[in-house]
């Protein structure tokens, strides 16, 4: 029997910690609150939750073994893949590690593009997040707000890059096409409209007692749980970590705009969607700023690299912050058309590590909030 086929396998070793009469269920890996095929092994005593044990493997997609067998071009759609709500961070990831080994120049107008576009997805994402988040806490309406905002960054992303959600859109030494002046015009509109919205988010879903009983102090993640773990992004800023790597690692032009990191110490469900409600904010900080001090010039490099191109020997790694927490992209060249290595570290994976001493002794319904909480793209686990 095959590992994929062998369902009782982790019964098998899931066995009751005691004589007491608990129930081992499985929660995924088509269960709506998993987002994904992600399976949850729990151990149940009544409705409180003993144990549970995150099971993945179920969407493997072998994305480090094709970037060894594509060339440097050709790898560019599997970035738009990883992490598909927050593409343009991996695509980020990816132009930045191949930049930095071939010593690319990318011009001073790409890096603002990189910012507004970048920040835009990221809002996208939290977007999409927090109303499947209160789906699963059992509120309809909110997600049709989301999806109604969302759906405007959509439209206007897809301007430039030809692409709704999966982007391929940066390019080594910069990005495929620049912006236009359509796409400039509704983009100083929507940031006001959606700085508008955010109160009546406050109002109908932030400040409401029913969502306020379903996370505060539920899903308790502190500082150390995260440094044992490696947890980044929303999960770490929630336990009082200001690690924010477009602060602590600056890349592109980060350092030019006025703009804070959220950071909330309550640990729990509450804090981290804080943390993601104040960075649609702060995103809107800087896509303002970047549109109003964006410079004249090319948007791709004289030198980008062919299709068939080449990158020196070596090795190196570029990290970005992407809407989940840190992206770290190593890559290994032994000269040839293809890597001879590359290695994705998501944040997504380190995340849910925690899952199993986080949910251990909380009620079923806190352990579903508490996964939400997480944020967690499954494709980006099983890359």
């Amino acid at each position: 029997m095959s590992f994929f086929q062998s369902g009782d396998f982790y019964t098998r070793h899931f066995q009751p910690t005691d004589n007491e009469e608990t129930l081992v269920v499985n929660m995924g890996p088509q269960h709506p609150s998993t987002h994904g095929v992600l399976r949850i092994i729990v151990e149940l005593d009544g409705e409180y939750v003993k144990r549970c044990e995150p099971v993945l493997g179920y969407v493997h997609r072998m994305h480090e073994f094709m970037g060894q067998t594509k060339s440097w071009v050709q790898f560019w759609p599997n970035m738009g893949r990883v992490d598909y709500l927050h593409a343009l961070a991996w695509n980020w990831a990816w132009a930045g590690a191949v930049e930095r080994l071939g010593e690319i120049e990318v011009p001073e107008r790409a890096e603002y593009i990189r910012v507004i576009t970048c920040e835009l997805n990221r809002i996208s994402s939290h977007l999409l997040w927090w109303g499947a988040y209160l789906l699963d806490l059992g509120a309809f309406t909110p997600i049709m707000y989301a999806f109604d905002d969302r759906e405007k960054i959509m439209d206007m992303l897809q301007e430039p890059t030809g692409s709704r959600l999966t982007y391929s859109y940066y390019r080594f030494g910069g990005v495929s096409a620049d912006l236009s002046d359509k796409f400039l015009k509704s983009l100083a509109a929507f940031v006001p409209y959606l700085r508008s919205r955010l109160p009546m988010y406050r109002d109908l879903v932030t400040e409401n007692v029913i969502l306020r009983k379903r996370v505060e102090d539920i899903g308790h993640i502190d500082a150390d749980m995260c440094r044992r773990y490696g947890c980044t992004g929303p999960v770490s800023r929630g336990a009082g970590l200001g690690h924010d790597t477009r602060r602590v690692e600056p890349y592109s032009v980060y350092d030019r705009f006025d703009w804070e990191v959220p950071v909330y110490t309550q640990s729990d469900a509450w804090a981290r969607y804080m943390v993601r409600m104040d960075e649609i904010e702060q995103s809107l900080r800087i896509i303002e700023q970047a549109v109003a001090t964006i410079p004249a010039g090319p948007f791709l490099a004289k030198t980008a690299p062919k299709p068939k191109w080449s990158a020196p020997k070596g090795e190196t790694c570029f990290a970005v912050e992407g809407a989940r927490g840190k992206i770290v992209l190593y890559v290994a060249s032994d000269g040839g058309r293809t890597p001879y290595r590359v290695k994705l570290r998501s944040p997504s994976y380190s995340n849910l590590s925690c899952f199993a001493e986080a949910g251990r002794g909380v009620l079923l319904a806190d352990a579903v909030s508490i996964l939400g909480s997480l944020d967690l793209v499954i494709p980006e686990i099983d890359r």
